[in-house]
Parts: structure tokens; C-alpha cells; sequence
């Protein structure tokens, strides 16, 4: 596994390349000290994994997560723990706070290996907690035809749903909500591993919380930060993201 260290301090990239001496799964590529620096490695690079502080001098990690556009897996490593719910917000797969335990940073470091499992493709069995499942087989890369039906069970409810009358679906962490009908079941899915079934022509990803079925868009605005606003046909609003946008704009334009 690749990964990049980014962080402004130098005594603290030091201490964690020691850590990760004990992991030797784990290579360290390169280093950045700001966002800017960051953005440009990890771009090039194209790491398994970053390790990221949050409170640098130019600007924070979550900054840095919003400008890429491709973003590998994040590990947070900061000396503030008043982020924590923000980081997993933002799909992080683990939040270290200062100074890092080794047993914290070996448990993270498992809790990775198991997601790249999760998420290799042509797996046939993954863990759900819940019993909860979305459609798998052998081609789980293929996009799921608009009029296919996928099963879904959600504690002790089940539902048999047709792709084309989901709205959207919104990340809960290692889970995400289905909306459909006047439904919501969730499960145990990361929204990364749902959106490698979807057609990409019709469910498009807005930002990091939300996959949307274009064919329940009622409106779309501008909003303030060069992104857009989209109001949902059962009135919720789903802001496009920065990096969203072009994509978004690209695949709906003649």
C-alpha cells in the first residue's frame, strides 16, 4: 500500500514514518508539509492511502479532500479530536488523534486491509453487519440495467426495488441509505461500491454524501462557492460539490 504523509509539522512526520516501520505493508512514498504540495503529489502519485492532518498553515485536510478529484483512502492524524464526526462525514476510514498509539495505528492499518478487499473487484462475499445486501455476482463492475431489480433487507424488512425509482442514495459512514418511494432502508455499503454498479449516465455523484438519479432533479441553481444546488422531486436540496460540478454540467450538456 502506498501512502503520503501530510503534515506541516516535521517532527510529527518523523514520529509517524517510525510507527509505520512495524507495518511494512505500508510504503511511504513521499511527503507534503501544505495542501497545495499535497493536491500536486497526490495527484501525480496516485497513493493508496494518505495520512492527513487537519490544521496546517495554508489551509486544512478537509480543503485538500475537496479538491481532489480522485481521493484515495484518508486517515486523519491530528491533535484535535472536535473533528472526529466531520472526518467520518467525509468518508474517513479512521481518525488517529496526537500523540498516536501504536495499537490505534495498527488497528487502522487492518481496518484498511479489510476495505481493500471490500472493494476489489469480483469479490463474492463481503462482511454485512446487518444482514443487510445490495445485488453482487461475478460482474460486479457492470452497471446494473435501469429496469433491474436489486434486494435489499434492512433489519427485519425486506424490499425488492426497481433501480429506476431510487432517488438517491447518502453515505452514513460505512453505510448508505437507499431513498425510494416513501423508503430509506440502509446497508451496509460504502457509496464508492455503489456507485461501481450504477450507470454513471443516470445516477451521478454530487459530493461525498450523495449518488443522485438525474431523472428526479426538479431544479438546479448556482450556489455561492461555484458549485450548484439541486432540489429533488421530494424537495430535498443536494449541494454538487466543486469537483462535481464539471462532471455534472459535461454529462447533461448537448
Amino acid at each position: 500500500m502506498r501512502a503520503i504523509i501530510v503534515e506541516d509539522s516535521r517532527l510529527a512526520r518523523l514520529e509517524l514514518r517510525e510507527l509505520l516501520k512495524l507495518h511494512p505493508d505500508v510504503e511511504i512514498i513521499d511527503e507534503a508539509k501544505n495542501i497545495e504540495i499535497a493536491q500536486e503529489k497526490i495527484e501525480s502519485l496516485q497513493p493508496d492511502l494518505i495520512f492527513l492532518d487537519i490544521n496546517m498553515p495554508n489551509g486544512s485536510g478537509f480543503e485538500l479532500l475537496d479538491r481532489l478529484i480522485e481521493c484515495p483512502f484518508v486517515i486523519f492524524t491530528t491533535a484535535y479530536s472536535e473533528f472526529a464526526l466531520q472526518a467520518f462525514e467525509v468518508s474517513a476510514l479512521d481518525y488517529l488523534v496526537k500523540p498516536i498509539h501504536p495499537q490505534r495505528l495498527a488497528n487502522s492499518i487492518e481496518k484498511l486491509k479489510l476495505r481493500i478487499l471490500e472493494t476489489t473487484p469480483n469479490v463474492l462475499e463481503t462482511k454485512n453487519k446487518n444482514n443487510n445486501s445490495l445485488e453482487e455476482n461475478n460482474q460486479a463492475t457492470i452497471p446494473l440495467p435501469i429496469d433491474h431489480k436489486i434486494f435489499v433487507k434492512d433489519g427485519e424488512q425486506c424490499w425488492l426495488i426497481d433501480v429506476a425509482k431510487i432517488r438517491y442514495f447518502e453515505s452514513c459512514g460505512n453505510y448508505a441509505k437507499i431513498y425510494f418511494e416513501t423508503h430509506k432502508p440502509m446497508i451496509y455499503k460504502s457509496l464508492n461500491l455503489i456507485e461501481q454498479r450504477l450507470n454513471p449516465n443516470i445516477f451521478i455523484r454530487t459530493n461525498r454524501q450523495f449518488i443522485v438519479n438525474i431523472h428526479f432533479i426538479k431544479a438546479i441553481e448556482t450556489s455561492g462557492n461555484s458549485g450548484l444546488v439541486l432540489t429533488m422531486e421530494d424537495g430535498k436540496d443536494i449541494d454538487v460539490s466543486r469537483r462535481h460540478t464539471n462532471t455534472f454540467k459535461h454529462l447533461l450538456s448537448l
